[in-house]
């Protein structure tokens, strides 16, 4: 795979895939992490007189025009964060507009396009929709492996048109990733969490075959414990799960790789009443209750594997973390992973958007060697599956 780093891209008209699909609260970022990290990439391309054309989606505005997902608003505040003075905008991917930009623009200037999924071409992967956007460019670069598990025609298409390279964030993504998965050092720990099996069952089986000890929280571990036997009372269940969970418990077995599922649950009748909690454990919850966190013991026997592991990846929340007080067990793994990290300095990496905001709730980002703003594209990889964009860059031989 070609990337920036390796590759001579001078006087160039770049076209740059960047994932700019941030979190908006009453009209505000209120997580800017996915623009800062294109700034590797975006001051090299710079460095070397490139004009820097940003291609990017927003939401899911399916195939129209939807000013409610401009990605105009966005100029300022990437101008400010990427320490420029000013970032350009075009209203379209009409080739005559960009044309016209890219005459009017000085080496090294950046020029952001409208929504890629304003076209129904894109998410159909329309081949000669991807070809007309490439004739205006010279390189197309990805920096964005947090939409690289869809093959759509800013990810794919393109790179049959153009010489392609990864950037730096695309690239390190990978490392990371790859440290997890390919990395001998043991013992290795991962921590799943959520609130679905079924949104994790490839990922469970992928992980129990590299991983020493898989520890599961959240609603997910509740059908675990349903499959044992145990009532769960009006707590979240996948009852069609059972049968699944029961084959990841018999796999591991197999394996030996430990399976650690809470010995305790913080248990209410509502989700919204912290003043009726109960810590019990699992085989004495009430019909009428719902487990919503782990319990203490659970976070002590956590903690032991925790202590022993040379390597831990973090994939979910633990609990209801959004509602306070069933936050506490995530804030408790949080820290513990903190500590170890700067006792120990082992490989911490943590992926997911509940996760992300977990760990930034409880204020221990410098815990993890690396966090990931993946998403969809994060899990897919510790799937075991290859990325149609890191595919299409692999085989892209346009020079």
């Amino acid at each position: 795979m070609k990337t920036i780093h390796n590759s001579q891209i001078i006087k160039q008209k770049v076209l740059l895939r960047v994932d700019l699909n941030v979190p908006i609260k009453n009209g505000v970022v209120i997580d800017k992490t996915r623009i800062f990290s294109i700034q590797s990439t975006v001051n090299y391309l710079r460095s070397q007189d490139n004009k820097i054309f940003l291609l990017s989606h927003f939401g899911r505005p399916k195939g129209q025009f939807n000013k409610e997902h401009s990605l105009q608003f966005l100029c300022e505040i990437l101008a400010d964060c990427l320490q420029v003075k000013e970032v350009h905008f075009i209203s379209s991917i009409d080739n005559f507009e960009i044309i016209a930009k890219q005459s009017l623009m000085q080496s090294g200037d950046i020029c952001l396009l409208e929504n890629i999924r304003f076209y129904k071409g894109e998410e159909k992967n329309d081949l000669h929709f991807a070809k007309t956007i490439a004739e205006n460019f010279d390189v197309y670069v990805n920096d964005a492996f947090s939409v690289s598990h869809r093959n759509h025609a800013s990810v794919t298409g393109i790179t049959k048109y153009l010489p392609s390279f990864a950037g730096y964030s695309f690239v390190k993504e990978i490392e990371n990733l790859d440290q997890l998965l390919k990395n001998q050092v043991k013992p290795k720990t991962a921590i799943i969490g959520g609130s679905k099996i079924s949104s994790k069952l490839l990922l469970l089986h992928n992980l129990i075959e590299i991983f020493d000890t898989v520890i599961l929280g959240g609603a997910m571990a509740n059908t675990f414990l349903l499959a044992q036997g145990y009532n769960l009372g009006r707590s979240i269940v996948e009852k069609d799960m059972i049968v699944d969970a029961l084959k990841i418990l018999d796999k591991s077995k197999e394996l030996k790789t430990k399976i650690i599922l809470p010995i305790d649950l913080v248990c209410s009748k509502e989700i919204n009443n912290p003043l009726k909690i109960n810590l019990v454990n699992i085989d004495s919850i009430k019909s009428e209750d719902m487990a919503l966190d782990i319990g203490e013991n659970t976070v002590k026997l956590i903690n032991k594997f925790l202590q022993n592991s040379k390597m831990i990846l973090w994939n979910g929340p633990l609990g209801a973390f959004e509602h306070s007080p069933f936050d506490r067990g995530t804030n408790k793994v949080a820290v513990i992973i903190k500590n170890i990290k700067s006792s120990q300095n082992i490989l911490t990496i943590a992926g997911g958007g509940d996760t992300i905001a977990a760990i930034k709730k409880s204020k221990v980002e410098n815990g993890f060697t690396y966090i990931s703003t993946a998403g969809g594209a994060f899990l897919e990889w510790l799937e075991g599956k290859e990325s149609p964009g890191v595919k299409a860059l692999k085989e892209n031989n346009l020079s």
